[in-house]
């Protein structure tokens, strides 16, 4: 199980200001309360208000990885970049440990290694690899939720359409941009999220955001 840490966040006046301003520039106000949480906290990390309109996200969806989060499920990300990004939480990454071979990139090979580690139920955030999306999608993972934002002009944008098509529960965006930063973002919007507020947000929907 991830090591939680539950003590209050601090949030610098800087990143006041930051959201204050994001929130003139664009209104978020018709979203539902994890889904808006994840779109301004991604447009945040990249300053690309374009997100607003490229984001995939389902409300239902994050409700339950949003209580799975903070119930201590693991979280797996593909890159140390991404784990970087997500200070309040212990993740797991094996790309140290991978090893690239015949159609089997290293970030593939590191994803089936965390699940052989961390087994069905967990969150993945992929922000770099797409092939690493790819591996996951042939994996009877059960994943709570897979953040997939990976980036590149090869294979980035149909490995999420993929994992759209996949039916499992997930934050994706159309295009091919994503990276590291935006996919840490989404997470860490829903490890921001106080529990008390979630339980209270509105009936499943789901909505491209």
């Amino acid at each position: 199980m991830s090591q939680v840490f539950p003590e209050a966040r601090v949030v610098h006046p800087i990143e006041q200001e930051s959201f204050r301003r994001l929130r003139t520039r664009l209104d978020t106000s018709h979203f539902a309360p994890l889904t808006r949480a994840v779109v301004e906290r991604v447009i945040h990390s990249a300053a690309d208000l374009d997100y607003a309109g490229d984001l995939v996200t389902d409300e239902g969806a994050l409700e339950k990885a949003h209580a799975a989060l903070h119930a201590g499920a693991p979280v797996v990300v593909d890159v140390e970049m991404v784990a970087a990004g997500i200070t309040r939480r212990d993740t797991v990454c094996r790309l140290k440990d991978a090893k690239s071979g015949p159609g089997l990139t290293r970030s593939a090979h590191a994803i089936r290694l965390a699940y052989e580690e961390v087994g069905p139920g967990a969150l993945w955030v992929i922000g770099c690899a797409p092939t690493a999306l790819e591996e996951l999608l042939t994996l009877d993972a059960s994943p709570a939720l897979v953040i997939g934002l990976p980036v590149g002009f090869v294979g980035a944008a149909e490995s999420k359409a993929a994992l759209r098509e996949s039916g499992l529960p997930a934050v994706s965006n159309v295009s091919e941009k994503g990276g590291s930063a935006v996919a840490a973002a989404a997470l860490n919007a829903l490890l921001y999220h106080p529990v008390s507020q979630a339980a209270k947000a509105s009936p499943s929907v789901k909505e491209k955001s």
